[in-house]
């Protein structure tokens, strides 16, 4: 099976083609934010120059969030795009679970983390069981303070290029909590998602595939707290 995997869910754009478990090829940024100009132009390049066309994906596979609202759009709708024109099966995969797979042979729980402005964060708790990455506290958008709550007395490890900004916080408060130090752990790795993608089930109607952001932009709180109708309603959904 080949798959494309991509992900644009942050300032990280990492893309990914592999044949079941043989890496193809792939391609990593970490300081470009315009993924609406580069991510097609690295698909184009990437399939190019590994020598495959588009009819030789079988699978597409993207970072379904949480993560930049505008990032997320750009992926997602890439992912169904291609999937639905092709056509090609396509999986959505949590962004923190790709940032909580990097961390390869860890023991403890693992804490991906996203900066969510105001003190708030996108996080989740993962760990390897069996040989398995398992979600033992479903992926939030929380305030900082109430996930130090979570893990009081828990020996975990956090894990994220935002986590430099919390690092005081968690050192103070959480004594057994350690802050990763292998560096390309904390970024998207094309590679990982595409090896988590393998692994799930294709969505079942590509059409009704969305970002997953776990919190609604400012703009739209702040309409909805004056009109009644639903959330569903403010914006057309990709």
């Amino acid at each position: 099976m080949k798959v494309l995997a991509m992900d644009t869910s942050s300032q990280t754009m990492a893309v990914a083609v592999m044949e079941d478990q043989a890496i193809l090829g792939q391609i990593q940024t970490m300081v470009n934010k315009t993924h609406s100009k580069t991510l097609m132009p690295a698909i184009d390049y990437l399939m190019k120059n590994i020598n495959l066309t588009p009819a030789d994906l079988d699978r597409i596979a993207v970072a379904q969030g949480p993560g930049s609202y505008t990032g997320l759009r750009i992926g997602v709708t890439t992912a169904k795009t291609l999937a639905d024109t092709l056509p090609a099966e396509l999986v959505g995969i949590s962004s923190l679970k790709v940032i909580a797979a990097n961390c390869i042979g860890e023991s403890d729980l693992i804490v991906p983390l996203f900066d969510a402005r105001r003190e708030n964060v996108y996080a989740g708790v993962y760990q390897w069981q069996n040989h398995a990455l398992v979600n033992v506290l479903a992926d939030q958008h929380l305030s900082f303070e109430k996930l130090l709550e979570h893990l009081k007395d828990k020996t975990c490890l956090f894990v994220g290029a935002d986590v430099k900004k919390f690092q005081a916080s968690i050192v103070e408060k959480l004594p057994l909590a350690k802050i990763n130090s292998v560096v390309q752990w904390d970024y998207p790795n094309g590679v990982v998602l595409n090896q988590l993608a393998q692994k799930e089930k294709p969505v079942e109607d590509i059409h009704q595939f969305l970002p997953n952001y776990l919190k609604r932009v400012e703009a739209e709180e702040k309409w909805l707290q004056t009109h009644q109708i639903g959330a569903e309603d403010y914006v057309e959904k990709i």
